[in-house]
Parts: C-alpha cells; sequence; structure tokens
C-alpha cells in the first residue's frame, strides 16, 4: 500500500511537473525580424550590430520571454537584390521589418504598407517618401535619421587645412542623402564665405580619378554620410594621406577607415535607438505611423591619430568646433 501510495505521489508530480513546464513554455513569445541592408560598410555594419543590441537589452531588462530570430540580407549594392530580397523578407510574414540606409528601406517601403518597419542611416526620411512628416509619419514607416551637424563639419575642417585654397568636397551624386548634405554645406559656406570645390563620383571605379582632379587644388576634404564614400574609405584615405590632405567624414567609422577627423554621430548608438523602438513596437504594441522621427542623441569628437600625424597635424589642436 505505502509502495502505492509513494507511486501515486511521484506520478502526481510528473504531471504538475509537466504542467508547470508546458505552462512556462506557453507564456514564452517567438518574434521575427527582417533586416535588409543596402551595403556591407563599417557605419551600417555598426547600426546593425547596434540595433540588435537595442532590442536585446530591452528584451532582457523587461521581457526575457520573448525571443527574436533575426532574418538578415545584404544586397551588396544592387538594385535588383534589393527588389527581390526586400520581396522576400515581406514574403516571410516577418513581424518588423528593418531597412539599413534609404535604398534599403525605400525598397521595402516598395513593398508593403502594413508590416510595421523601422529605418536607420537614413539622412532625410520625408525627402525619401518614406514619411508624412518627421513628427507624425502617418505610414508604416518611422525609425532614426543620421543627419550629421553639416556645418560644424565644415568649421572643423577649415581650422585643419592650411592655405587659401577651397574646402573639397566629393560625394555621390545618385545617393539622396549626399545631396542632401552637399546642399547643407553648400549654404554653410556661403554664410561663412567658406569656399568649395565640389565634386561627384558615382562609381568605386570613379572615385580614385575623381581624387586624383582634386589633388592640389584643394586644402581638405570633406566627405558625407555617403554609401559609396564609406565603402572607398581605405581607397580614399591613402591618397589623401599622399597628397597631406585633412579628411573629416560625416561619420566616425569613416574617420575610422580612412579619415582624420570628425565630430558626428556613432552609428552604433544610432542602431540602438532603432533597437529601443522597436522593442516599443514589437511587445509595447507601438505604431510607426504615430512614432516620431528620432535623431541621434550623441555627438563625438573623433581624431584618427595615425592618420592626423602621418599627415603633419598635432593631435591636440584638433578641437570640437
Amino acid at each position: 500500500m505505502k509502495k502505492l501510495l509513494i507511486s501515486s505521489i511521484a506520478l502526481l508530480g510528473l504531471v504538475l511537473a509537466g504542467c508547470s513546464s508546458h505552462s512556462s513554455s506557453s507564456n514564452s513569445k517567438s518574434l521575427s525580424v527582417g533586416i535588409l541592408q543596402v551595403v556591407q560598410h563599417g557605419s551600417l555594419d555598426e547600426a546593425r550590430q547596434g540595433f540588435k543590441a537595442g532590442l536585446n537589452q530591452q528584451l532582457n531588462a523587461h521581457d526575457k520571454s520573448t525571443k527574436v530570430t533575426y532574418h538578415y540580407l545584404n544586397a551588396q549594392g544592387d538594385q535588383a537584390n534589393l527588389n527581390t530580397m526586400s520581396q522576400q523578407l515581406v514574403q516571410q510574414k516577418n513581424d518588423l521589418l528593418v531597412g539599413i540606409a534609404t535604398p534599403a528601406a525605400q525598397a521595402l517601403a516598395k513593398k508593403t504598407t502594413t508590416t510595421p518597419t523601422l529605418v536607420t542611416a537614413v539622412t532625410d526620411l520625408k525627402s525619401a517618401g518614406l514619411v508624412k512628416s518627421n513628427q507624425q509619419p502617418n505610414t508604416n514607416v518611422s525609425g532614426t535619421s543620421d543627419l550629421t551637424p553639416v556645418g560644424l563639419q565644415l568649421k572643423l575642417l577649415a581650422s585643419m587645412s592650411k592655405g587659401n585654397k577651397p574646402l573639397g568636397i566629393m560625394y555621390n551624386s545618385s545617393e539622396e542623402n549626399s545631396v542632401l548634405q552637399v546642399n547643407l554645406a553648400k549654404a554653410y559656406a556661403k554664410k561663412h564665405n567658406l569656399k568649395l570645390k565640389v565634386v561627384s563620383a558615382t562609381s568605386t571605379n570613379d572615385v580614385t580619378s575623381v581624387l586624383a582632379g582634386l589633388t592640389g587644388k584643394v586644402s581638405g576634404l570633406y566627405l558625407p554620410t555617403d554609401n559609396l564614400m564609406a565603402s572607398a574609405m581605405k581607397i580614399i584615405g591613402q591618397k589623401a594621406k599622399t597628397a597631406k590632405l585633412p579628411v573629416v567624414t560625416g561619420s566616425i567609422e569613416m574617420a575610422e577607415d580612412g579619415g582624420t577627423a570628425t565630430y558626428g554621430i556613432n552609428y552604433y548608438d544610432l542602431g540602438k535607438q532603432t533597437g529601443k523602438m522597436a522593442y516599443d513596437v514589437l511587445v509595447n504594441h507601438k505604431k510607426p505611423q504615430s512614432m516620431a522621427v528620432e535623431t541621434s542623441k550623441k555627438l563625438h569628437l573623433y581624431v584618427n591619430k595615425a592618420n592626423a600625424k602621418s599627415i603633419g597635424l598635432a593631435t591636440n589642436q584638433i578641437k570640437q568646433p
């Protein structure tokens, strides 16, 4: 009889344990996030890693029962890839889509007007046709802008440049975000009586020849947060170093890859901001339609000491503008 009682108690314990285990499992939630990145380079990679860190940090702090699966695709700068990959991510029925850089964001927006979508590393969401306004998007899209303090960056370059030659600007005229920044640079230069020589390169092959055309004609070089310039940063950095040209870049990651200095945003931090927005969408059920577009909450002075030394600049003389 005792053996039967003990066996019954043990069996009941197993049943209760099984119920408890099932209850715990049923409380967990699984979500999927599709990420489309236009091309691989330091700034965009940092934004992606920051996004995942920001979202995971929020989940670990507030909602450990929710698990996220990430589906990441990189178009490697190819428009056909962007079209195919954006369609693929939409068809996967992801709970959230993330577009990294303007072309990726636009590709996703063309494929769905219903799936919640956040973007990052996009300079102007409104001019890119992603939102109705930055304060009240009124579309299925919101996110973070990487608009940098262009005027302050030009001011920094002017303080590092020697002689009376104009400041050079090189950008890709086919990137909307770059055109916006160049227009801001021109407006700042006009207001502060700075001379500019602005040139455009539209492919990696163009970069070397266009840069060669600037050599000897400018006293410094400014590069906006431009995907082509970022991808070619090591080449640009080497050529500029040989010409003893100071280079101010739109992002810290670009300066790390061959620039001299910048006063700007950190893309990892920007990605983390976007990740926190993603938590609000996925867990708090906020809608991008009513989530204001955010800009970077932090700006940093970064100096590439090795580059500065190689062109004869003392790093302690490079000051925050």
